[in-house]
């Protein structure tokens, strides 16, 4: 007579085997509540001007002034989730959510107050160049590490080359305290730009796939 035997894994494995779905686990909760703070934070920022302007004439938007914020803040939670969607590691999306953060800075404070010069200075449109390098080189990659962080370091040097041309050539001369805003701004964009490469760089160092 053949007599039952019970086969038991071993403490490690059972421990293992709980252990990787515990984890998943909690990244998605914490993947779900950054996206809904994220999607809070952009609609915050749409609501608070209009509130604002019912309690103080120093605040006046249009509705041109709405929906370019809208585009803004909608379109960089769009490429955000698509980073999220890309890849599961921290280091990619910590690198994608940096660059989108520089992104929009760069848009907004362009296009509210200029960098070089007013705002209605024309060479501040080629500052769309360095925003359009970064997406464009990202999409060109299919958004690998490698690429991506390519493209993000070729974002920071152009946000170089644009502000030395501004210098060299005296776009913006006349403004108040030229050419210092151009010169500060470039190199803080330049190290936004560059630290958001950084942990895009050591994704692709480890292997990580998009």
């Amino acid at each position: 007579m053949a007599h039952g035997v019970t086969v038991r894994a071993s403490p490690k494995l059972e421990t293992k085997a709980m252990t990787k779905p515990d984890a998943a686990s909690r990244n998605d909760r914490l993947t779900q509540t950054l996206r809904l703070m994220g999607w809070t934070l952009v609609a915050l920022l749409l609501i608070t001007p209009a509130v604002a302007m019912r309690f103080t004439p120093e605040v006046q938007w249009t509705a041109s002034d709405f929906i370019f914020a809208a585009v803004i803040l909608i379109g960089a939670g769009g490429v955000a989730e698509l980073a999220v969607r890309a890849s599961g590691d921290w280091s990619y999306r910590l690198g994608a959510g940096l660059a989108v953060l520089a992104a929009v800075l760069l848009v907004w404070i362009n296009g509210a107050v200029g960098i070089i010069g007013s705002e209605d200075h024309p060479a501040n449109l080629l500052y769309l160049a360095v925003v359009a390098a970064a997406f464009i080189g990202g999409v060109a990659s299919r958004f690998r590490p490698a690429g991506l962080s390519l493209a993000m370091a070729c974002a920071a040097a152009l946000q170089v080359l644009i502000g030395a041309c501004a210098v060299l050539r005296g776009w913006g001369a006349g403004s108040e305290n030229w050419p210092r805003p151009v010169i500060v701004l470039s190199i803080l964009f330049a190290l936004a730009w560059m630290g958001a490469a950084g942990p895009v760089r050591r994704a692709a160092q480890r292997g990580v796939r998009a």
